[in-house]
């Protein structure tokens, strides 16, 4: 198995110190919002062997396991990350596989470069995503019910406003809330830039249930994903709870450390709060006009101790084992791929010590006895 060398991204909305403090070490004074774990082209983990998706490309049966590459091809299917949010990540949705695959062969056949800052698919495929708290997590998860959505509207008293809370409730739903995203995001700017600092103001007035979008627009000012975001239910996982967002799903994470988990792909189509391209015609035609409860999961008990996050789709399976002081050891030698993280305390995978922030690449057969006190988190595939 491999030790992994991973990199750190500096995206802007990071944490200066969510990271530093997980891993240990001194923060530089720049954000660091991501850690990637896996064989992604943009920035694949580095081994003793070279860079995993090397490593992975020179035998792929071997380190995949023969079941693996027949069901997702010769590539892990997986990228694991540790997310630190300290300020709001872009508002988006990702397309289903058939909508990532059209989209990607349409901009290349329209020859848009694939560095392209307005290019929409930079592969061809989906990108379901599970989220897990390590601190308190806040974010942004699916519609709220339209009449919902217009009572908070209301409850601000900002008269620009109030067109949005009459047609969420004139309408049916799918409606209401296709025509209420369109309308904000097709505002005048100048208008919405105005709406946006009533509504701030008001929020900041107001607090409590409000507090969130204050936050939001004060790293937003201006921005018509301000508004957007009210549309959405806002969530508060606590360490140890976790989200799903499938295909068409909108959300936004606001702040805290997570482990994330995903499909290996990078298609994000944004909605707002940000300063990247928007493509409003393409966001509606991805976008799923429905209200949904957000899902808080929690994970549930599986067999020798291990806690499995279920979802719907086959690209990943996250788990992790909490070991208590003293414990025995836990064989997780497995069939498929695997990406063991530790996240607290100190865990022994065969000879590598982990502590937390570190993680390993486990090929498919080779023998995984973990031992130790902490807390593991498991990557792996579902065939």
């Amino acid at each position: 198995m491999d030790r992994l060398d991973n990199t750190i991204r500096p995206y802007a909305w990071g944490s200066t110190t969510a990271i530093p403090r997980l891993l240990g070490t001194e923060p530089t004074g720049e954000p660091q919002a991501e850690m990637w774990m896996g064989a992604h082209q943009g920035a694949p983990s580095r081994t003793g062997r070279g860079t995993l998706a090397e490593v992975i490309e020179a035998a792929p049966e071997k380190e995949l396991g023969p079941e693996s590459v027949a069901r997702f091809g010769p590539r892990l299917p997986f990228l694991l990350k540790l997310l630190a949010a300290g300020s709001p990540l872009s508002l988006q949705v990702h397309p289903d596989l058939a909508q990532a695959k059209d989209g990607y062969a349409d901009e290349e056949r329209r020859g848009v470069p694939v560095t392209a800052s307005h290019r929409n698919y930079r592969d061809a495929n989906h990108k379901p995503e599970l989220v897990c708290a390590l601190t308190e997590f806040d974010g942004l998860c699916g519609f709220r019910e339209p009449s919902r959505a217009a009572a908070l509207l209301e409850g601000l008293g900002v008269d620009s406003l109030k067109p949005y809370a009459d047609l969420l409730h004139a309408r049916p739903e799918e409606a209401a809330l296709r025509e209420v995203l369109t309308a904000i995001l097709t505002a005048d700017p100048e208008e919405m830039a105005r709406t946006v600092a009533e509504t701030a103001a008001a929020c900041d007035r107001l607090g409590g249930d409000y507090a969130p979008y204050a936050g939001i627009a004060h790293h937003y000012p201006g921005d018509p994903g301000v508004i957007a975001a009210m549309l959405l239910n806002h969530v508060r996982l606590q360490p140890g709870e976790a989200l799903f967002l499938g295909a068409g799903v909108p959300h936004a994470y606001l702040d805290g450390l997570a482990v994330e988990i995903m499909a290996n792909s990078d298609n994000v189509l944004r909605c707002g709060l940000t300063p990247k391209h928007v493509d409003v015609p393409e966001l509606l035609r991805i976008v799923r006009f429905e209200a949904r409860d957000p899902g808080v999961l929690r994970p549930e008990a599986g067999p020798d101790g291990e806690e499995v996050y279920e979802t719907p789709v086959d690209e990943f399976r996250l788990s992790r084992y909490v070991l208590p002081e003293a414990g025995t050891a836990h064989d997780l030698t497995l069939t498929t791929p695997q990406i063991l993280l530790c996240t607290a305390g100190s865990v022994r995978v065969g000879e590598h010590e982990l502590s937390p922030g570190t993680s390993v690449f486990v090929p498919a057969g080779e023998k995984a006895e973990v031992a130790g006190t902490g807390t593991l988190f498991r990557a792996t595939v579902v065939v």
